[in-house]
């Protein structure tokens, strides 16, 4: 795919915290409808590529394209079209969740008749007798929901989530699975970073593997495969494979052997 076909475009991009080089000549694309699962394990370089996609991390090196405006060029706009769920949301407490999410669309400029959408996303989330509480009372599965809703009213172009099912029961997990998939056909591209590979392997059409800052691999499940030399391994055994964390599996076969 030529970076023009692409919602979002991401070249050479780097980041240095001091002389810790946390992500280091990273590039991929990603195109509207998809869903690209971005994984890694901790201190990967993951969070910190997220925060540069997002807005939140200026890169020192290369460049981030999101619907044909580049980031250090046009920052307001690219942020303008891209919804971000963080793994640990930050919401004002002294809000309520219908204040919070007047105040999420007035930031985007969001019109009254798409600000309506918030009402679905409130009904399916289980929200709407809460809405008119202040956030200091909602439990983290509830805050994680909450923004999960101001991210899908926004209906912007590009998704990026970080560990999305973090502190949600498995109604709600079921539930967030199947809106990625409503909001990928309709046409959204969705950054998924996750530490469950079962999500991963059931949602995401590419996949991409950050080990120490790189990228180790980036493909389709079969593409992974092939690069692992595992055919016909699930994404769990080929993570650990080429992470090289493999070794692990062996030592959890010989615990097994010396049960009892």
């Amino acid at each position: 795919m030529s970076s023009d076909d692409a919602i979002l475009a991401v070249n050479g991009l780097g980041k240095k915290f001091g002389d810790f080089a946390a992500v280091h000549d990273v590039s991929f694309t990603m195109r509207a409808g998809a869903i690209f699962g971005f994984l890694g394990p901790n201190g990967a370089g993951k969070t910190t590529t997220i925060k540069m996609l997002a807005g939140l991390l200026k890169p020192d090196s290369g460049t981030i394209t999101i619907g044909g405006h580049t980031m250090a060029a046009a920052p307001l706009t690219c942020k303008g079209m891209t919804g971000y769920i963080p793994d640990r949301p930050y919401l004002y407490d002294k809000l309520t969740g219908h204040e919070f999410l007047q105040f999420m669309a007035s930031l985007y400029e969001l019109p009254a008749e798409k600000f309506a959408r918030s009402q679905r996303f409130l009904e399916l989330f289980d929200l709407t007798p809460w809405q008119h509480h202040l956030v200091e009372s909602y439990s983290h599965g509830m805050r994680q929901k909450l923004i999960m809703t101001s991210a899908f009213m926004l209906d912007a172009p590009l998704l990026v989530v970080d560990e999305p099912m973090v502190g949600l029961d498995p109604k709600s997990a079921r539930l967030v699975k199947e809106l990625f998939k409503e909001q990928a056909g309709r046409g959204r591209a969705i950054f998924l970073s996750t530490h469950s590979l079962e999500i991963a392997e059931e949602l995401c059409d590419t996949i991409a593997i950050i080990v120490n800052g790189r990228l180790r691999c980036l493909g389709t499940l079969e593409e992974l495969r092939r690069q692992a030399s595992r055919s016909d391994s699930d994404l769990e055994e080929i993570f650990l494979e080429l992470t090289g964390t493999y070794e692990l599996q062996e030592v959890i076969r010989a615990l097994r052997r010396e049960e009892p």
